[in-house]
């Protein structure tokens, strides 16, 4: 593979905002897979968010990149599976498979799209210093007569376009609008563009649990997020578990259960002091004096999204987390606190106005 822009390339990311900012190009946010798509000739490559490959688990996206995009290009898009009008986050996890037989089973049974909106490179020139009022029509002159399962993502710059798209869009599956500056270059894995979403998420690293108090099945997963030391520190819980999920969360991270604390991040848990220094479980407060705060370790392996609603002094989730769904495609490195670095905010003016 020879081109102008070569893998592996991290995405350019969004910053999460409370409303729609003017004056931008405006997208649906894409509930799926980020991929960078790399393609010169025969070779093809999907890099992942993290840069890792993720070729190999969707074959049939080699074939219609293969058949569809440009002859020498890199587009920078969303891997989404959609069932009954609706994209299924659920059956794109299923696709990380190890046995290659499974994965072009579900191939097969469950097919993979390509949404693509934005370009990187065309033949032999990197478009990542163009600004995106000119990369974009680049994009749908290169794109111009795709055909499924390769899609050009809508796109407006009227802002009351934006809005519907907000209100309508989220009964098809997705999470909400992007908006990007139309100046802005491709600046890769910085947080340059806006996201609004319909609620407020984050990725974080389950780094351990409690039991419940009726009995040896999963009461609450302890939750963590990487600070700019790369320490991690903890920001609360998730716990709002059915009981046969709570009992099936037990066996599912049995892999990642360790033997005791040593080695942990939060091995210092039980030391007092150590609690002005970082944020850990098992913090002494009045509301705590008679519970027991012990814990079941887990190597800090496993990332999973949740919903919150506002952060306490930027350092943690002021109540507990709801438990939305597992990130494969999610490294626990890349679960840092510029996800939170302009929390969403609600103006109590508004809300007393109304």
């Amino acid at each position: 593979m020879d081109l102008p822009v070569m893998p592996p390339v991290l995405p350019m990311l969004a910053k999460s905002v409370a409303k729609i900012p003017p004056g931008m190009q405006y997208e649906a946010k894409w509930d799926g897979f980020r991929a960078i798509v790399f393609r010169d000739g025969d070779e093809i490559e999907l890099g992942s968010r993290t840069g890792k490959p993720l070729t190999r688990y969707f074959p049939e996206l080699v074939t219609a990149v293969r058949e569809r995009l440009p002859g020498r290009c890199v587009v920078d898009g969303e891997i989404v599976i959609a069932r009954e009008g609706r994209l299924d986050f659920d059956a794109l996890t299923e696709r990380i498979h190890p046995a290659d037989s499974r994965v072009r089973m579900l191939a097969e049974k469950t097919p993979a799209s390509l949404v693509v909106f934005d370009l990187l490179a065309l033949d032999d020139e990197s478009l990542l210093d163009v600004p995106l009022n000119d990369r974009r029509p680049l994009l749908t002159g290169a794109l111009s007569g795709v055909t499924a399962p390769v899609h050009v993502a809508p796109a407006t710059t009227d802002i009351d376009v934006a809005h519907e798209w907000f209100e309508r869009y989220e009964g098809a599956g997705l999470d909400g609008v992007i908006a990007k500056p139309l100046t802005v270059r491709y600046l890769p894995d910085e947080r340059a563009m806006y996201k609004i979403k319909h609620e407020r998420t984050a990725d974080v690293v389950v780094a351990g649990y409690r039991y419940h108090k009726s009995g040896p099945v999963v009461g609450s997963l302890l939750l963590g997020l990487y600070d700019d030391r790369g320490t991690l520190q903890h920001v609360g819980v998730c716990a709002a578990f059915p009981m046969k999920r709570r009992s099936q969360l037990v066996e599912e991270l049995e892999p990642l259960r360790m033997q005791d604390v040593t080695g942990h991040p939060w091995s210092a848990w039980s030391d007092e002091a150590a609690h002005e220094k970082a944020r850990l479980p098992g913090a002494p407060s009045r509301w705590s004096a008679k519970k027991d705060l012990s814990w079941v370790p887990l190597w800090p392996d496993r990332v999973a999204e949740v919903a919150y609603d506002h952060m306490e002094n930027g350092q943690r989730f002021r109540h507990t987390a709801q438990f939305r769904r597992w990130r494969p495609d999610r490294t626990p490195e890349s679960c840092t606190y510029a996800q939170l670095e302009e929390p969403v905010r609600y103006d109590l003016a508004e809300i007393f106005g109304r």
